[in-house]
């Protein structure tokens, strides 16, 4: 059976001294998947939008700023990871610039800028914790990654590292 998993952007917006991380708290929508959990800004993508501007576009829609400076930190394949079994595959990205100022919550939850050494404490994904410190160091290789899922766990994790 061919692969075919859903498209989407994972954006980590840094502050200008990359101390701290634009996060949603997803705290808004009672029967959302990821309700209670803190995470990057991102989502699905359009079929007529490359990565970059898919991801410009939902960190717009997220948070109301301007992306400037986009770096692909690496991808993710998610097989199993839908709500219903759907496989994802994720474009992660590092924000290291952008204009405008962020909004404080929307329709997902509270948006918080955190402190970069405080993130893995927070709850998450429990899958993230393998990739994030990959993402937030900026001097990180590009990744590469597998992580399987089998209800709402990740049941393995393999990475390939781009030299």
């Amino acid at each position: 059976m061919p692969y075919t998993p859903i498209l989407a952007t994972l954006g980590y917006v840094f502050s200008a001294d990359g101390r701290r991380v634009l996060l949603v708290h997803r705290n808004a929508r009672p029967g959302d998947a990821h309700l209670g959990k803190y995470n990057g800004l991102g989502g699905k993508l359009h079929p007529d939008e490359d990565v970059v501007a898919g991801l410009r576009r939902e960190v717009r829609e997220e948070a109301g700023i301007e992306c400037e400076a986009v770096k692909l930190a690496g991808t993710v394949s998610w097989p199993g990871f839908g709500k219903g079994g759907e496989d994802w595959f994720g474009f992660v990205f590092r924000v290291d610039r952008y204009t405008g100022t962020s909004f404080t919550s929307n329709p997902e939850g509270t948006l918080e800028w955190v402190e970069v050494d405080r993130v893995l404490s927070l709850p998450l994904w429990e899958g993230d914790r393998h990739f994030l410190p990959m993402v937030f160091d900026p001097a990180h290789p590009q990744f590469h990654g597998v992580m399987p899922y089998r209800d709402g766990r990740p049941v393995g994790w393999s990475v390939s590292v781009m030299g």
